[in-house]
C-alpha cells in the first residue's frame, strides 16, 4: 500500500487559548460533566488489593479499551500521557481476584437475580465449570474432563451444525488468527466476531468503494486538517482519548462537524484530562452540529453532493476535484444522474435539513483543502448500513480528500482488538491474508497442510436463528462455542436471543467473568472455561487498533487466576483433541510461532513476528491506504457507487398516537457493560428517552413523565427527558432499547443488525389503563 511513514507523536502547544474555554470556571463546577478526579479516585478504591499490578498495566499494556491504541500512556499521535476514565474501568476486569465458590457454585436463581455488572463485582472464574439441566449450579470439571466433553460433542456434529464466536474483549491477534485456524481444522465456517454488530458495513463498502477495510489515514491527520466531520460518532463519549486529538486540532484551526440526531454535550465541549488547559476549563470541540434525522444521511450527502453539481454548473472546479476524479475515480457520470435526478423536497424531508443547511456544509467542504470523515455507529447500524459508508468514499473521492496528508476516510473502532478480527479471519466471509475465495483458501491451505471447507459460513445472526431451526434440519446449530460476548445485551430482541441460546444443546462460555447470557440453560450442558487476559498471556499479544497500528502488549507480571489459560492455547487444545490425527497441522504452539505464522498467512502483517518488547509496533500498509488515489483495486481506482435515498419507514400517520424514529446510544459504558446508571453528559438515567421538546408538548408530555414507546417487536418503559434531538426523532439507551428493535433485520450486504426502528410514544398511564381495560375485556369474555 502506501510507502510513507507515519510521522510519530507530534506536540501540543504550551499558550493556553481562552477561545476554546467552555466556562472560565475552573474544573466545570457545577456542569453535567464526567468527574475524572472522583473517578480516578475511585479507580485506585476498585484496585486498592492490587494496585502495583494495576499500575504496570497502565504503564506497560496496550489499552485493552477503545481502538485508539494507547500503548502504556503513550501513544503515537502525540506526546505526553493518556488516560480516559473507559480504561480505568475496565482495569478492574484484569485485576480483580478469583470468584469466592460459595458465589460460584450458588443455586443458578440467586446468580439470576444479578445484572451483568453485579456479576462482574463477583470477580474472575478461577477453573472450568458445568451445569447440566435440572442441576441447581456449576460444578466444577477438570481441564480434560472440560476439553473432552467439548470435543467429543464437536465430534458428534456434522460441522454446519457447530459455531465460533469471539468478542472483541481484549481478544489479541494471536488468539483470532488461533481461532480462525482451528474453526476451519475442525471443518466449520460458522465463525464471526464482534464487529458484526458494529463495522461490518464499514469493511464492505470500503472494500467496494476502495479497495480497503480499514481507515485510510490515521489520528494524525486529524491534526491540520481544514475539515474533522464526525458522522453518527460520538468519539468523545465512545473514544475519549481522542479528545486529546480534537483539541490538537482545534489548535491548529481545524473546523470540527458533528453530523448527528441529537447535539451530544460530549462534542460540544469536554474537559480533557491529559490536557492542563482543557482539564481545568474545558474545550469547545464541535464548531457546527447538523442535526439529521434518524436514517437521513443519504439523503444529506445527495443534497450535499447536488449543491456540488449546481455550483460547478456555475463555476467548473469550484467543488469537483476533476483531475483527482479523472485519473483515479471511475462511475462519474453515473453518479452525477443519481445525484441530480434527486428531488430537493424529498431530500429535505428524508435528512430533516433545509436546502440551505446543506448548502452551508457542501460550501464548507468544497472550500476546503482537506479534510477527514469518521464514523461509526450512526452510520452503520441501519440496514442502509454499506450505502451510507459508500457515499462518504463518494464525497471523499469527488474532492479528493483520499491518500495524502490531513485527508482520509476513518470507521472509528470502540475496541482495541476488534479492527483485525476479520484480517485474522474471524467472519464466514474471510481468510487470513484476504477475502474467503478459491485463491485465498488454497494459499492458506499449501501453508496449514489441511482442507478448507467451502461451504458458506453464516454470520451471527443467522447463527443464532439457526439454533432454532427444527430438529432434522441440516444447519440446525447445536453447539456454539463462544469467547466472551453477551447476546443478551448486545443482539436486537432479548427474548428471542434467550430462546435460542437455550435451545442448543451444548454451549461454550470462554470468557474471564460470567455475564447474564452465561446463566441461560442448555438442552445438555452449559460449559464454561476460564481465559486469560492479554495481560496474562505467556510470550505477550498483539492488537491492531483503528489506525493499523499493530502494537505489542507483553506478558505482565503480577497475580495468576486459578487455572485461566491462554485463549489461543485452548483452541489448539481443543483441535488436538477433535482431531487428533491432525495433531502436526495445527502448530499453535506459542504466542511468537503463532506470530510467525501470521506474518505468512496475512502478508499484509509481515512485520508482527518481529513484535517481542514493550514499545514495539508497526503501522500495517503505512500513513496513508491508497497513498497518491492509487487504490488496491483491480484498475487502481476507487469507485464511485450512486445509491439511492432509503425509504423511511413509519411516520406520523396517526396523529393521536405520534409515531417516531428510534436510535441507540451509549451512556457511562463500555459497549455493553454499564458502569454508571447516570449519564456523565446529560444527567440522564438509564431509562431516559431523550426527545425535542416541541414533539413532548405536542404529545402532552411533560419532563420526568412516565412514557412508554412500543411497536411489534417490544415495548420499552422509560422516563422522558427533553433534548436537543432533531423533531421526529428519540434516543434510547444501548442496550435497554434492543426490545424495539427486529432480529432477522439485516442490512444485506455486509448482515449487520439494524438497531432503529420507529415506534409509538405514549404516557405509560394511559398506556396501562389501556392494557387494564383489555384484561378486563378478556376476563368478562372467559366469565361469559
Amino acid at each position: 500500500m502506501g510507502t510513507t511513514k507515519h510521522p510519530g507523536p507530534g506536540k501540543l502547544p504550551k499558550k493556553p487559548d481562552p477561545k476554546l474555554w467552555v466556562s472560565a470556571v475552573p474544573f466545570g463546577l457545577g456542569k453535567i460533566k464526567p468527574k475524572h478526579i472522583r473517578d480516578t479516585m475511585k479507580t485506585m478504591w476498585r484496585n486498592r488489593d492490587n494496585l502495583p499490578y494495576a499500575a504496570r498495566i497502565l504503564t506497560q499494556g496496550v489499552c485493552d479499551g477503545c481502538a485508539l491504541g494507547v500503548a502504556g500512556l503513550r501513544d503515537r499521535t502525540l506526546e505526553g500521557p493518556h488516560i480516559c476514565t473507559t480504561r480505568l474501568y475496565v482495569l478492574r476486569l484484569n485485576t480483580m481476584p478469583a470468584m469466592r465458590p460459595k458465589r460460584l457454585h450458588a443455586d443458578i436463581d440467586e446468580l439470576r437475580k444479578m445484572s451483568s455488572a453485579e456479576l462482574r463485582e463477583l470477580g474472575r472464574i478461577p477453573y472450568p465449570l458445568i451445569r447440566r439441566p435440572g442441576e441447581r449450579g456449576f460444578s466444577r470439571l477438570s481441564w480434560d474432563e472440560a476439553m473432552d466433553a467439548i470435543a467429543a460433542k464437536f465430534r458428534t456434529l456434522p460441522p454446519e451444525q457447530t459455531a465460533f464466536y469471539l468478542t472483541a474483549r481484549g481478544i489479541t491477534n494471536e488468539s483470532y488468527y488461533a481461532a480462525a485456524k482451528v474453526a476451519r481444522l475442525i471443518g466449520t465456517n460458522h465463525i464471526d466476531n464482534a464487529s458484526r454488530i458494529c463495522h461490518a458495513p464499514s469493511k464492505t463498502a470500503l472494500k467496494r468503494s476502495l479497495g480497503i477495510g480499514a481507515s485510510s489515514c490515521s489520528y494524525t491527520d486529524w491534526i491540520g486538517t481544514d475539515v474533522l466531520v464526525f458522522w453518527g460518532s460520538v468519539a468523545a463519549n465512545n473514544q475519549p482519548v481522542s479528545t486529546k486529538y480534537m483539541y490538537a486540532a482545534k489548535r491548529r484551526g481545524t473546523k470540527i462537524v458533528v453530523v448527528n440526531p441529537y447535539r451530544e454535550p460530549a462534542m460540544d465541549g469536554y474537559w480533557i484530562p491529559s490536557v492542563a488547559e482543557s482539564a481545568l476549563f474545558g474545550t469547545k470541540l464541535a464548531d457546527d452540529f447538523y442535526q439529521v434525522n434518524i436514517g437521513g444521511d443519504i439523503a444529506l450527502m445527495h443534497g450535499v453532493m447536488k449543491t456540488w453539481f449546481e455550483m460547478e454548473a456555475e463555476s467548473p472546479g469550484s467543488a469537483i476535484d476533476h483531475a483527482f476524479v479523472r485519473e483515479h475515480a471511475n462511475g462519474f457520470e453515473r453518479l452525477r444522474e443519481k445525484v441530480e435526478e434527486q428531488n430537493w423536497e424529498a431530500l429535505e424531508s428524508s435528512s430533516g435539513l433545509s436546502r440551505d443547511r446543506i448548502g452551508e456544509l457542501a460550501m464548507l467542504l468544497a472550500a476546503a483543502k482537506s479534510a477527514v470523515f469518521v464514523w461509526s455507529m450512526g452510520l452503520t447500524q441501519h440496514r442502509h448500513a454499506t450505502d451510507n459508508i459508500s457515499q462518504v468514499a463518494n464525497l471523499a473521492l469527488l474532492r479528493g480528500f483520499i491518500g495524502r496528508e490531513h485527508c482520509g476516510v476513518m470507521p472509528i473502532r470502540g475496541h482495541s482488538g476488534v479492527q483485525s478480527a476479520g484480517e485474522m479471519g474471524v467472519e464466514p466471509f474471510s481468510l487470513p491474508g484476504g477475502d474467503f475465495d478459491e485463491a485465498n483458501a488454497s494459499r492458506l491451505e499449501r501453508l496449514w497442510g489441511f482442507d478448507i471447507p467451502r461451504w458458506q459460513g453464516d454470520i451471527v445472526g443467522a447463527s443464532l436463528e439457526n439454533a432454532t431451526l427444527p430438529e432434522g434440519h441440516s444447519r440446525k446449530l447445536k453447539l456454539y462455542y463462544l469467547s466472551g460476548g453477551n447476546f443478551l445485551e448486545t443482539m436486537p430482541d432479548p427474548a428471542f436471543v434467550r430462546r435460542s441460546l437455550e435451545a442448543l444443546d451444548v454451549r461454550v462460555h470462554q470468557d474471564i467473568v460470567l455475564n447474564t447470557s452465561t446463566l441461560l440453560d442448555a438442552r445438555e450442558a452449559v460449559i464454561v472455561l476460564p481465559a486469560m487476559t492479554r495481560y496474562e498471556m505467556p510470550g505477550g499479544g498483539t492488537s491492531t487498533s483503528t489506525e493499523r497500528m499493530v502494537y505489542f502488549s507483553p506478558e505482565i507480571e503480577g497475580p495468576r487466576i486459578g487455572e485461566a489459560k491462554a485463549e489461543w492455547a485452548i483452541y489448539a487444545d481443543l483441535a488436538a483433541r477433535v482431531k487428533p490425527e491432525a495433531k502436526a497441522s495445527i502448530g499453535l504452539l506459542d504466542a511468537q510461532a503463532i506470530r510467525e505464522e501470521i506474518a505468512l498467512a496475512a502478508p499484509e502483517y509481515d512485520g508482527i513476528q518481529r513484535l517481542r518488547e514493550k514499545g514495539d509496533f508497526f503501522q500495517r500498509g503505512g500513513a496513508w491506504l491508497c497513498e497518491g488515489g492509487v487504490c488496491p483495486t483491480p484498475d487502481g481506482k476507487g469507485n464511485l457507487i450512486p445509491v439511492d435515498v432509503p425509504k423511511r419507514r413509519g411516520g406520523n400517520e396517526r396523529q393521536d398516537e405520534p409515531s417516531f424514529y428510534v436510535t441507540t446510544r451509549r451512556g457511562k459504558q463500555f459497549n455493553s457493560m454499564i458502569y454508571g446508571e447516570n449519564d456523565a453528559f446529560n444527567g440522564g438515567k438509564r431509562n431516559a428517552v431523550l426527545l425535542n421538546g416541541a414533539d413532548a408538548a405536542d404529545c402532552s408530555v411533560a419532563q420526568g413523565d412516565a412514557i412508554v414507546l412500543r411497536n411489534e417487536h417490544g415495548t420499552l418503559h422509560g422516563v422522558a427527558r427533553f433534548a436537543d434531538i432533531a423533531p421526529g426523532n428519540l434516543a434510547v439507551h444501548f442496550p435497554e432499547g434492543n426490545v424495539l428493535f427486529p432480529m432477522g433485520a439485516y442490512e444485506s450486504p455486509s448482515g449487520i443488525p439494524e438497531y432503529n426502528a420507529s415506534a409509538k410514544l405514549e404516557l405509560a398511564e394511559r398506556y396501562w389503563q389501556r392494557i387494564d381495560k383489555k384484561f378486563k375485556g378478556k376476563k368478562s369474555a372467559e366469565e361469559a
